[in-house]
């Protein structure tokens, strides 16, 4: 297959003298790729459209193609293909290459911001046809004001997000989500998809405050968990099942105060100093607590925080702090099988289930052993593997929001690979997917589960044989 031709006509654009991306893709990671294919049959995009344009392969060129000044970042191609991939990094899990897709992505993606902000203060002469654009329109006010409001204000403090999550509580408690949904309200707004995707909010929410939480028997290791943000609001119990499975397996656990959301979206949506301000926050939250490993029990903050080192490169402040913060961060699975997870205590739970892998689970930190060790560890537990279990779902953040076909036709494709093992249960670990899942569940009207792997465990250990503390 051809690859894609980014020559493209040029629309009109405003140059600003002396303009340059703060974040541009790197030539040397671009220049890795050997353009072999191995990636083509991993990426799901490429799955679901069969264009080259649309794979790994092709996105590069088109990078590529910018950094050489052959497009420029007005290119519609190149700003389609960049928010069509859904960074799942599956491509990377394949890459003979050792090609480092998702740093490049994400800087991609970070350059068309910049330059969106930069046409904010551009000057009226307009560039010539043949030169390649080197800043953009500004976006419209809507989704200036949106991605502040998202980006800006709400991911970055705790409380705000609390007080926002407790008005989705109160929408689904009060009554009013079912009128909602029931008048038709939600279609006529075109919201009645998106709202599908919203989790029922956990009763009480996961505030770090400095709790510690005694290891029951042996005293084994002390660690920190990551509460993040919605994790800590919609999962909260989730929260409670891995503090009450690490206490069981002999581990002290700590929440430490001033910790925050991971930065995930914000990296992964272009705002690289947004993240980095959310990164430099946790370290500093995390430094000088003395724990054996840093907790995470969600897929896509874990790939996040242990990329902290990367994400601060150029910072030689952080840099190195970044480092040592990324070296202690540990998945709960990954964590868990590593110590030897205690088979002391566990009850039989009679159930059938099928593990979906987590995207950023599976390809960005290489963890897919682990968790079927601890299902498999659980008795009575039957677990039958789907299809496909580690392509992308199609959640990906907010994808599902921002590319609503796409994510779709991956949800559909994932839940009829899960539906057709049988199972009661499908297992994950991380919320995106949770939500993904659930809400295609619901659509179908399937009596089947979505859960996640420390509430099984949390589940069997509690139906099981007590242990002194």
């Amino acid at each position: 297959m051809s690859v894609a031709n980014p020559e493209t006509p040029q629309r009109e654009t405003i140059p600003l003298i002396g303009f340059s991306a703060k974040d541009k893709p790197s030539s040397d990671i671009i220049n890795t790729c050997v353009h072999c294919g191995l990636c083509l049959s991993s990426c799901p995009t490429y799955r679901e459209t069969g264009l080259e344009m649309s794979s790994p392969r092709g996105r590069i060129y088109l990078m590529k193609a910018v950094d050489e000044g052959r497009i420029g970042l007005d290119s519609e191609v190149f700003q389609e293909q960049m928010s069509q991939c859904l960074n799942c990094r599956a491509c990377e899990a394949v890459c003979p290459s050792g090609v480092e897709y998702g740093a490049i992505l994400e800087a991609s993606r970070a350059q068309i911001e910049q330059a969106h902000e930069a046409g904010l203060i551009a000057t009226s002469e307009p560039a010539t046809n043949a030169q390649p654009a080197t800043v953009l329109p500004p976006r419209p006010l809507w989704q200036r004001g949106l991605r502040a409001g998202v980006f800006g204000a709400l991911f970055k403090d705790m409380r705000l997000f609390r007080v926002f999550s407790g008005s989705m509580k109160l929408y689904q408690k009060s009554g009013a989500q079912w009128f909602a949904r029931k008048s038709g309200m939600l279609k006529l707004i075109g919201m009645e998809d998106t709202e599908t995707m919203l989790p029922p909010i956990s009763t009480r929410f996961t505030v770090p405050q400095g709790q510690i939480y005694p290891a029951i028997g042996e005293h084994r290791a002390t660690v920190a968990l990551l509460t993040g943000c919605i994790m800590g609001t919609a999962f909260a119990e989730v929260h409670n099942a891995t503090i009450r499975v690490l206490q069981r397996n002999g581990v002290e656990v700590i929440l430490p105060p001033a910790q925050g959301c991971c930065g995930a979206l914000h990296t992964h949506g272009g705002d690289l100093d947004g993240g980095r301000e959310l990164a430099r926050r946790n370290i500093v939250a995390f430094e000088g607590l003395g724990v054996d490993a840093i907790i995470v029990n969600a897929a896509g903050c874990g790939s996040t925080l242990k990329e902290y080192g990367h994400l601060l490169h150029n910072d030689p402040e952080w840099h190195g702090r970044g480092e040592t913060f990324a070296q202690k961060v540990k998945d709960v699975h990954e964590y868990l099988a590593g110590l030897g997870l205690r088979s002391e205590g566990l009850g039989t739970l009679d159930v059938t289930v099928t593990y979906q892998e987590p995207c950023h689970l599976a390809h960005a930190q290489r963890i897919s052993v682990q968790p079927r060790t601890l299902l498999q560890a659980i008795p009575g537990l039957k677990l039958k593997e789907m299809h496909e279990s580690s392509l992308c779902c199609g959640s990906a953040g907010i994808y599902n929001v921002t590319q609503p076909e796409m994510a779709a036709a991956l949800g559909a494709r994932k839940v009829d690979n899960a539906l057709a093992t049988g199972a009661q249960v499908i297992a994950t670990g991380n919320p995106g997917c949770a939500l993904q899942l659930a809400g295609e569940l619901r659509r179908r009207g399937a009596d089947v589960q979505v859960r996640y792997i420390v509430e099984l465990l949390d589940e069997s250990y509690r139906s099981g044989t007590p242990v002194a503390g």
